[in-house]
């Protein structure tokens, strides 16, 4: 087994001997051993049984000069290199209730949806990450304002009734001047404050027979809720505003009023924006107009609003959560292995740990028995630490060993503590004086080493004692990146819950670590020791960090750096790319680095990088791209239905190419700073099966000045995104921006 990645150094053989010195020493040793056997030619049948036997020693000094997989394996278990146990998906549940509720509605903790189970692939499991609470939200206020942009005491009009007769309001104008940028806030709370991440429906009322003259179908409207951090968007899809943008256009009796269905945030506080409005904030903002969209006559106005709690979202992982699992009883001795029933086991919550129910423990609540923590090894632990260790990937849980040593060798520790007291010797706080290595004086030792030492590392359970695993989780792998729309079946029913879906890909989900792939990792692990000092172990570093981070650059030119700051670019992995459709792109937008993401990565990076370097985590300046060319196809190819079908194949050999996640011609993803040509969508539409040839291709940039992106309306046939662009392409919900590509057949 070669390994490429070392470094070729000369290497000394254990037996040099070759076939021909083999032959040569055994006939040597005919004379001494045999000296009858006086023909030693060629041709004579002893010199071709010796001939083969020095080929078969050949053969076994060949191997025997090379180090082969299984001892390079056990080098990597002396360095306590462990395989990565698989990581699970994780997606985002809904709940809709058959109706609303006068009372809380409660989803537990660890609920389990699944998908459904066919004949041929097993149901996946997922798990509630918290429990989920369908609250009771209350209307406080109802503001309006001409603006967005600034929330003062002052910009804001208070539109609450007096009385709080909310069902019968004076008629409310919700936008003041009828001009782009008028708003109107909803402030809501909730006694238990248990509305984060409800569905809400806010049921208007309107006057009869009043239009406000906007298409009904796509109103200019935005529907916001403020996450702490910023405005979110709530309204999921168009279909969910039955008011038709307060034009209550097709309802029969628009004085009952029409639903608007918001789904709130998972963080959701309690903001005041400096103002006396104190409560949970939403918005309907007036938006810009698109082509295909009318602006508003005048403003709408309503007569009554109601809200109610529908539903709720919530977190969940792909895993199965097993509690109270009974380990086995100690036997008071060092070195103890138990096994769990499950595996692979996932990584560990604070609530999942192990306790051990003492002999003559009459206690049955499990808070009194005694908790152990679980520890990476037993390097720093002390013979009274009640600690133990995983394997994740065998289910494997070891409680501390007891080695011994010769009293010499612990004798020249000693010694060698003394000259250096900064060494490699752990400083143990809480041992006894007679096992702590810093005040310890070692009894004196014959000079052959014969007396050993005990030492144990660790706590030992008492013996009878009851070993209980309190909860773990088992699960992960690529099984759970699971598409939109297939977690609907819930294992338990649960009061007034109707039904559950999943409104967005599962991902994260990756397989175990394999020995080869712990063989690639481990020469870089030993180089660094998981601390950034070049360029790449920095950007290495922050791609460890998260399942979320898809690439990450770390920036060395001059004029990017400065002494002692590594900037980092970061592209998140916010998609299940397995199952992602590229028929329409990615948005810069879905590869925005929040700050959830952001805190992770430097909260990993913060004890793996040099005292006083600052890591500042930016997003790459993403440049779009459109395609405009001319096809021509085979003449076999040359109908209605072909052409639909390369149509739609063009468009997604397009989409995926300028992709900053799988895109370029090695799939891995677009090269930061790397320019488009036009040559590059040649090469890659003559693979399609049908395509003969390109005629004309033009290449048209989209970049993004403020909060908004702008098309150049000049060709090109190239496209530099600069040291700092990436290049990605997408189909725009808005049609003045054009950002689609345009395929001519000709």
């Amino acid at each position: 087994m070669d390994f490429d990645f070392l470094p070729k150094l000369p290497k000394s053989d254990l037996d040099d001997r070759t076939f021909k010195d083999l032959v040569e020493e055994c006939i040597l040793r005919i004379p001494r051993y045999c000296p009858e056997w006086t023909n030693h030619n060629p041709s004579d049948p002893g010199i071709t049984l010796i001939e083969l036997f020095a080929w078969l020693t050949d053969q076994m000094l060949l191997r025997f000069n090379q180090v082969p997989r299984r001892n390079y394996v056990s080098f990597l278990e002396l360095l306590g290199i462990r395989l990565n146990p698989p990581s699970p998906a994780t997606c985002e549940l809904t709940f809709y209730l058959s109706s609303a509720q006068p009372q809380e509605v409660r989803i537990p903790f660890a609920t389990e949806v699944a998908t459904v189970r066919t004949e041929t692939e097993e149901a996946v499991i997922f798990t509630t990450d918290r429990e989920l609470v369908i609250g009771n939200p209350q209307l406080k206020y109802l503001l309006t304002a001409e603006t967005k942009d600034n929330i003062t005491q002052e910009l804001l009009h208070d539109c609450t009734p007096s009385n709080f007769q909310w069902q019968d309001l004076d008629e409310t104008e919700l936008f003041e001047q009828t001009m782009v940028g008028n708003c109107f806030y909803v402030i809501l709370e909730d006694q238990e404050d248990s509305i984060e991440g409800n569905i809400i429906a806010l049921k208007f009322k309107g006057e009869a027979a009043r239009t406000t003259g906007i298409n009904p179908n796509n109103p200019p409207l935005s529907w916001e809720a403020w996450n702490g951090q910023k405005w979110q968007n709530i309204l999921r899809v168009r279909e969910d505003d039955r008011t038709k943008g307060f034009s209550f256009n097709e309802i029969a009796q628009p004085l009952e009023g029409a639903d608007v269905i918001l789904h709130l945030p998972q963080q959701l506080p309690i903001t005041s924006f400096g103002t006396s409005y104190r409560g949970n904030w939403i918005r309907c903002v007036y938006t810009q107009t698109d082509a295909d969209q009318q602006p508003y006559a005048y403003s709408p106005s309503i007569v009554g609003l109601a809200v109610n709690s529908i539903g709720g979202a919530i977190d969940a992982t792909q895993c199965i959560r097993i509690e109270n699992e009974l380990l086995g009883v100690s036997n008071g001795k060092a070195s103890q292995v138990f096994e769990l029933q499950s595996k692979p086991i996932l990584e560990r919550t604070p609530d999942e740990h192990i306790r051990i129910k003492l002999p003559g423990e009459k206690s049955e609540n499990w808070e009194d028995w005694e908790r152990w923590e679980e520890v990476q090894d037993f390097a720093a632990s002390s013979p009274e630490d009640p600690h133990y260790t995983i394997d994740s990937q065998t289910g494997t849980i070891q409680f501390g060993p007891l080695i011994r040593e010769p009293s010499q060798l612990r004798q020249q520790t000693y010694q060698r503590g003394r000259i250096q007291p900064l060494g490699r010797i752990v400083r143990r706080t809480n041992y006894t004086t007679d096992n702590n290595l810093a005040t310890y004086t070692p009894p004196a030792a014959e000079n052959d080493g014969s007396v050993a030492l005990e030492l144990q590392y660790g706590k030992v359970p008492p013996p009878g004692s009851e070993i209980y695993m309190m909860a773990y989780r088992t699960g992960g792998g690529t099984i759970g990146n699971v598409s939109k729309g297939k977690i609907t079946v819930l294992k338990n029913s649960i009061p007034y819950v109707k039904h559950v879906i999943n409104y967005h890909n599962a991902f994260g989900g990756t397989d175990s670590e394999s020995l080869d792939e712990a063989v690639l990792r481990v020469p870089e692990l030993l180089r660094t020791r998981e601390c950034g000092v070049t360029p790449e172990d920095f950007a290495r570093i922050a791609k460890e960090a998260s399942p979320l981070v898809a690439h990450t650059y770390c920036l060395t030119r001059p004029e990017h750096t400065t002494a002692g700051i590594v900037r980092l670019l970061i592209v998140p992995q916010k998609q299940n790319l397995s199952n992602f459709d590229f028929s329409g792109g990615i948005k810069p937008s879905d590869l925005a680095l929040d700050r959830e993401l952001k805190t992770e990565i430097l909260n990993y990076m913060s004890d793996r990088k040099p005292l006083g370097v600052q890591i500042k985590l930016e997003e790459p300046e993403y440049v779009g791209v459109s395609v405009k060319a001319e096809v021509m196809l085979e003449v076999q190819y040359n109908n209605i239905r072909a052409r639909e079908k390369i149509l739609s194949s063009v468009l997604w050999q397009i989409y995926r190419f300028l992709n900053p996640l799988v895109g370029g011609f090695e799939k891995k993803g677009w090269d930061l700073g790397r320019p488009v040509y036009s040559s590059d969508i040649v090469a890659v539409c003559q693979k399609i099966p049908g395509v003969r040839y390109l005629g004309r291709v033009e290449l048209f940039s989209l970049r993004k000045f403020g909060d908004e992106w702008l098309r150049d309306d000049i060709p090109t046939q190239e496209i530099d995104p600069g040291s700092l662009g990436l290049i990605c392409s997408w189909k725009s919900d808005n049609s003045q921006l054009a950002s689609e590509h345009v395929i001519e057949f000709i």
